[in-house]
């Protein structure tokens, strides 16, 4: 069967190992502990199980934590089998006991999770860390069930290991356009007029409906099953890291984690044990490089989905 050829706008990477040898070789494989300055800013190829017992302690200032949903999914060839709630839970306390030892006192923790696995994971986090919140994202992709409603929210478990932790809400404010707006004295209150409308930036709520899957056309895509994108983890860093500090990953997947923190200005380290995510990874932190740009984040502000920008 002939190869398909993909349309010129299709941006997805999907570089096979062969092609990606060179992206490959810049990961790490430990085998032994590394000092902080040896395994920041670098992707580690490995179990991550196995990896974290290898890590120095407390070195990390945030977590962002995406581990496989309890769902029966093929990672390119790495396999993941739904279990039973029990046994889910022991997999999740495992992690966790790992993680754990490498967050600073100070650190935030972030997990993904699906409605189902989030029942799980809330509950084994809460006994570990002070849960903070849980934030659900409008995902906005896949297919309809037939005899049950389409799965279209997914959860961010926020956690703390203290009281003192790192939350920097000017950074995470949402540009919303006015639709009523209310003047005292004449003068716009809490908005401004622009050449491209009324806007106002509000505190950010719990629910995020502004959060766009990657897919073919964008230059962040990449042929991984469950990718997050950028601009979600964008407001995960922003608000709970602050510029040079470390941004940790054990499930890295296609590097979305470890490219946003460079984007942003915070070092990285990413734990990913498929080879060929590997090299997507390295391949996009590359791309980085000349594309610094975050869909939905332009001008140091997260706009509204839909808000249209004005170019000069």
């Amino acid at each position: 069967m002939p190869q398909k050829i993909k349309s010129p706008r299709n941006k997805t990477l999907d570089l096979g190992l062969n092609e990606g040898r060179r992206y490959l070789e810049r990961c790490l494989a430990l085998t032994a502990r590394r000092p902080a300055e040896q395994i920041v800013n670098r992707t580690i190829n490995g179990d991550s199980l196995k990896v974290m017992e290898l890590l120095p302690p407390a070195f990390a200032d945030l977590a962002v934590v995406d581990p496989p949903y309890n769902l029966t999914k093929d990672y390119h060839g790495n396999k993941f089998a739904e279990t039973d709630d029990s046994e889910y839970e022991t997999y999740t306390e495992s992690w966790i006991a790992k993680l754990k030892p490498l967050l600073k006192p100070t650190a935030s923790v972030y997990v993904c999770c699906d409605w189902k696995s989030s029942l799980i994971i809330g509950t084994v986090l809460k006994k570990h860390f002070q849960i903070r919140n849980r934030i659900t994202w409008q995902r906005e992709k896949g297919r309809g069930a037939m005899h049950n409603w389409k799965n279209g929210m997914e959860d961010i478990w926020f956690a703390t290991l203290s009281d003192q932790y790192t939350f920097n809400l000017e950074a995470v404010k949402i540009r919303k356009r006015v639709i009523a707006p209310y003047r005292s004295d004449g003068c716009p209150r809490d908005w401004e007029a622009t050449e491209s409308g009324k806007f106002r930036n509000t505190c950010p709520s719990n629910f995020w409906d502004d959060i766009s899957i990657p897919y073919w056309s964008m230059p962040e895509n990449t042929a991984h099953p469950t990718q997050k994108p950028e601009k979600l983890l964008a407001k995960l860093i922003l608000a709970s890291s602050n510029p040079g500090d470390i941004v940790f990953d054990p499930f890295l997947g296609s590097g979305t984690t470890s490219v946003t923190a460079k984007k942003l200005g915070r070092r990285f380290v990413g734990i990913e044990q498929n080879p060929n995510y590997c090299v997507w990874a390295e391949k996009r932190l590359e791309l980085a490089e000349s594309m610094p740009q975050i869909q939905g984040y332009t001008d140091g502000v997260f706009w509204e989905r839909n808000a249209k920008i004005k170019k000069a």
